[in-house]
């Protein structure tokens, strides 16, 4: 009978996106064949305290059908090598390290052999960012999507329209300030918008996702009012031109030969495409495929694989456009190395209609996993000089 694989989901995490993560992780959780698949649950709270195995289940298990709630429970008593997997620390392999809320936190240090690879179904800040690719790299395990490089770039919208620019993938205008300006110089900023960019412009903090803390600003009142919500999400601020644009998306799966889904069309229920238009009044609308011209449906799926090859991406994203009204020209909007992992979300409806099925998806995600860890394996690491 060949192994089951263990595969241990992170979810959670100090992120404006928790909530996402939690209903994303819970998604992937449910599509895992038990025959396959040995799932070692860990959450992270929004305090940034690690939950390992049953301490993690009541994070999620409202987003798990009964089924799979009690089979998880059944399995998290079958223990590790050193003991259950309990999230309590002492023999379960869960090392104890002080947190600055509450003194109970404990990050996961599991023993060689114990976990097959990681999926981290983290969104945003503290997950998606490389700063948990960059721990996972340290404790040499095989994790699911970008690595360090892409992951952080993929974050920093200003990093990437750099990387975009360089190798001529065309965008909207913008300008970016650190909040240290914003504060000190705010009608020089102000001045410099305007003139730059005019109205209406999006304010949108430079390293975060789900469009949370992003605004439309139509006069100067609203966009110092804009410039200030985002703020508080994040140190880099990026505004943007307003372009009237269709929203298009394109999924990207795989290592170094990466292959374009289908586009696809977001039809917002608000104004633009907001966090509540996404996630909550549930009448915004896909369309699947989208409806583009032969050629730039073309167009956009070459933009996004160059797209994923210019950040060093690996295993999974989503690469977002516009497509202007006025003269059908694509131009690139941003790409999420860890996109939203329902079902539901756009990622896996593409793939779905390009025909990959959910727990497909998920089965090719943890194969380019291992397949680009065993390919890093092989790397020197050291250099002795003879």
């Amino acid at each position: 009978m060949k192994k089951k694989l263990r595969v241990a989901v992170l979810f959670g995490g100090k992120s404006g996106e928790h909530e996402v993560s939690l209903s994303s992780a819970a998604s992937v959780i449910q599509s895992m064949d038990p025959d396959k698949y040995e799932v070692i649950p860990v959450g992270i709270t929004k305090e940034g305290v690690f939950k390992l195995g049953r301490a993690a289940m009541p994070m999620i298990e409202g987003n798990l059908s009964q089924e799979r709630v009690k089979l998880l429970q059944e399995s998290l008593q079958t223990p590790l090598s050193a003991g259950n997997i309990d999230g309590h620390g002492g023999d379960t392999g869960s090392v104890p390290v002080p947190s600055t809320q509450s003194g109970e936190g404990h990050l996961p240090s599991f023993r060689p052999g114990e976990i097959d690879v990681v999926f981290p179904v983290l969104h945003g800040t503290y997950g998606e960012d490389g700063t948990i690719q960059g721990m996972l790299e340290i404790a040499q395990l095989p994790y699911v999507g970008a690595g360090v490089l892409a992951s952080a770039v993929g974050m920093d919208k200003v990093v990437a329209k750099q990387i975009f620019s360089q190798v001529g993938l065309p965008q909207a205008k913008y300008v970016h300030f650190l909040k240290s300006r914003i504060l000190k110089q705010r009608e020089e900023v102000l001045d410099t918008i305007e003139r730059e960019l005019g109205y209406p412009c999006f304010v949108k903090p430079a390293n975060l996702g789900s469009s949370v803390g992003i605004s439309k600003a139509k006069n100067r009142e609203q966009l110092s009012e804009a410039l200030d919500l985002a703020c508080q999400y994040d140190r880099k601020i990026v505004i943007e031109e307003f372009i009237p644009a269709h929203e298009v998306e394109v999924a990207v799966l795989g290592n170094d030969e990466p292959q374009a889904s289908v586009p696809g069309e977001i039809i917002s229920s608000n104004e633009f495409y907001d966090y509540r238009a996404k996630y909550i009044d549930g009448k915004s609308v896909m369309r699947i495929p989208a409806d583009l011209p032969a050629e730039t449906a073309e167009r956009v799926r070459e933009m996004a694989i160059r797209a994923f090859k210019a950040v060093d991406g690996s295993g999974l994203a989503r690469v977002d456009f516009f497509i202007r009204k006025d003269t059908g020209e694509p131009l690139i909007n941003e790409i999420n190395t860890m996109p939203g992992f329902t079902p539901f979300s756009m990622y896996a409806k593409l793939w779905e209609h390009s025909g990959i099925s959910y727990s497909g998806l998920v089965d090719r995600l943890i194969e380019l996993a291992i397949e680009r860890y065993e390919e890093k394996s092989k790397l020197k690491t050291t250099f002795e000089v003879e």
